[in-house]
C-alpha cells in the first residue's frame, strides 16, 4: 500500500486505491424505482400478481411482446391461464389479446411444467 503523501500545502493525500475504493462502495444500487415495459414497477411481486397458487407458478416474466409464464398446469385451478392473463395484463391497464402455448424444449429440466406467452391487447 502507498504511504500517504504530503502535499505543497502541507495536507496529507490519500492513496489513489483508498479513493477507488470509496468510489465503488459508494456506488452501490439500493432499491430500485425502475418501470418495466408496460408502465410495471420492477419491485412488484409479479408471482403474486399472477394469482396464481405459489406452489404452481415457477417464473413469472415481463416480455417485450407481454408476458411469459411457467407455470404447473395439475397444480393451478381451472381456468388458470386465463386468470393469470387478466391478471398480468390488468397490471398494465390492458386486456388480454391471445394466450400462446410454447413447446418445451428439455420436458425433464422441471417436469410437468407449462410454458405459455400472454400477449396485450
Amino acid at each position: 500500500m502507498q504511504p500517504h503523501v504530503k502535499t505543497a500545502e502541507g495536507r496529507y493525500t490519500a492513496p489513489l486505491s483508498l479513493a477507488a475504493l470509496l468510489l465503488i462502495t459508494a456506488c452501490g444500487r439500493g432499491p430500485t424505482d425502475d418501470i418495466l415495459p408496460g408502465g410495471i414497477p420492477a419491485m412488484t411481486n409479479l408471482h403474486q400478481a399472477s394469482t396464481l397458487p405459489p406452489d404452481a407458478v415457477r417464473t413469472v416474466a415481463r416480455r417485450d411482446f407481454g408476458w411469459r409464464l411457467i407455470y404447473h398446469p395439475a397444480r393451478a385451478p381451472a381456468n388458470a391461464e386465463q386468470d393469470a392473463a387478466r391478471a398480468l395484463c390488468g397490471l398494465e391497464k390492458r386486456r388480454p389479446a391471445r394466450i400462446e402455448h410454447i413447446p418445451r424444449l428439455d420436458p425433464y429440466a422441471d417436469p410437468g411444467a407449462a410454458i405459455i406467452d400472454v400477449y396485450c391487447a
